[in-house]
């Protein structure tokens, strides 16, 4: 079952209808399908699928550049249907996978995990581009696929690299699945459920295309979590390591400080750096800049209300909500579940776990803050900004003050400010809350003020009947179920 992705697969098909071959750049954090995106392309449109996969780093063997090209003649001996050959260099594996290229059939080849295929080896890049103006380009129905998670590694050896300049037709960056596409793994029952059974799924997972397979529609989101989260072989209690190490290899350690910083709450640079007992540096920046091209944070500027121009300041925020969890919730657990002592525990009695859940649904709903902005009745309005909003400073009393927004919508004339609530009930209090956020707010002149509700709980009538908000968006409908 294939779910998702239609503006790809139409994009790229969009591909065969040039006259000349096409070289893709595909990036995103491991398991959000991208490699199932182009089997899926090439079973529709394609004569010929040709996949090649970089050696993960392995901490029991130093892998080798020789490796990596033993590896690529094994899978395309196999491919062929030809004895195994010894490739001394990747001049000599480009040169023999172009002689397997039939030039009357549609072809798709797929270099993946491509920063483990060529980093070992400094001329990768230079290798790579050569073969592709001396060999590949000339076959008028391929196309070449270069794609991997780690992301800074592609933009920096082969986006950022000269000899590529204008030589690529697309650069995806695969990001999660939509609310009611994530909705579609839960069919035929979907529509039989309350919408908590999914959010609570998906508040832990995110739209991950790979986690979202391990969800069996027949058990309650409990069970789901349970089996994949607080047991010792659930596929969410061990994966947050294998990713991470294979994206980051050794040098993992101020990256994971960061991300556990960043699982207590939203915080600029200054204050990770803080944090971590470091000077605000280069390097700081960049495993910033590398955590967010991999998937796992965002730095949430927005506009500021007050001026209209982009923040100053960014707020850096995890946005994984499975790498969240996992921190939060799994990690200093680990040996309890190790031991079996969440077998048979009812884990909405476990401590915080309705605080835990309620903050992992506001991250959903903000990783979703543009399928909320389609149930708001802009219209034709520019979204100009859509981010968490705070401002907020500690006075001589030490209490705080100023204003914290779930999610901000902004257009060139009306602020939307939007409240994300995970309650059973709902009641007129939340009115207030809102009211309170919304005075608080500043904003500059000629803007208008909006309150939006976006939840997962029943709505008392009167806060309905009373017209408060503007718009009130019930989970169900982000779900389209």
């Amino acid at each position: 079952m294939f779910i998702g992705r239609r503006e790809y697969l139409d994009d790229l098909e969009s591909l065969w209808r040039k006259r000349t071959s096409s070289i893709v750049a595909c990036r995103g954090r491991r398991r959000i399908g991208k490699s199932t995106l182009f089997r899926e392309f090439a079973s529709r449109t394609a004569d010929v699928y040709m996949e090649f996969e970089g050696l993960a780093p392995n901490d029991e063997h130093q892998v080798t550049n020789q490796d990596q090209l033993n590896e690529f003649a094994g899978t395309l001996a196999k491919l062929t249907n030809s004895p195994i050959q010894t490739f001394v260099n990747w001049k000599d594996a480009f040169f023999w996978l172009d002689r397997a290229i039939d030039d009357n059939r549609k072809t798709v080849i797929l270099l993946d995990e491509i920063s483990w295929m060529g980093g070992y080896d400094p001329n990768f890049p230079a290798v790579l581009r050569n073969a592709w103006e001396s060999y590949f380009h000339r076959h008028e129905k391929l196309i070449l696929v270069v794609c991997g998670s780690v992301s800074a590694w592609i933009r920096d050896n082969i986006l950022g690299n000269t000899g590529f300049t204008g030589r690529f037709s697309r650069d995806y960056v695969l990001t999660e699945l939509t609310l009611a596409e994530c909705a579609e793994f839960w069919r035929p029952v979907a529509s039989e459920l309350n919408a908590r059974e999914i959010f609570d799924v998906l508040s832990v997972t995110g739209g991950v295309p790979r986690y979202l397979e391990e969800v069996d529609p027949g058990l309650s989101a409990e069970e789901n979590i349970r089996r994949m989260c607080f047991n010792k072989e659930g596929v969410l209690f061990k994966d947050f390591d294998a990713i991470f190490h294979s994206m980051f290899g050794g040098d993992i350690a101020m990256r994971r400080k960061i991300l556990e910083v960043l699982a207590d709450g939203p915080m600029n640079g200054d204050g990770i750096a803080e944090r971590l007992g470091i000077d605000r540096n280069g390097t700081l920046s960049d495993r910033l800049k590398e955590l967010s091209e991999g998937g796992f944070i965002d730095a949430d500027p927005g506009l500021n209300p007050e001026t209209g121009k982009e923040a100053r300041i960014s707020r850096y925020r995890l946005r994984d909500n499975y790498t969240r969890f996992y921190l939060k919730y799994i990690e200093p657990r680990k040996a309890m579940i190790r031991r079996g002592s969440y077998r048979f525990v009812s884990l909405s009695s476990l401590p915080d776990w309705n605080t835990v859940m309620g903050l992992q649904f506001e991250n959903l709903i903000v990783n979703n803050a543009m399928e909320v902005v389609r149930f708001l009745g802009i219209g034709n309005s520019t979204v100009e900004s859509a981010a968490p909003y705070r401002n907020v400073r500690k006075s001589r009393d030490g209490k705080e003050r100023g204003c914290q927004i779930d999610l901000l919508v902004q257009t060139p004339r009306t602020a939307y400010v939007v409240e994300v609530k995970r309650r059973s009930e709902i009641g007129p209090e939340v009115e207030k809350e809102v009211l309170e956020r919304m005075k608080r707010l500043p904003l500059r002149k000629g803007m208008s003020k909006r309150p939006v509700l976006v939840c997962d709980g029943l709505v008392d009538p009167s806060v309905e009947a009373s017209g408060f908000f503007s718009a009130i968006v019930q989970g169900r409908r982000l779900l389209g179920i």
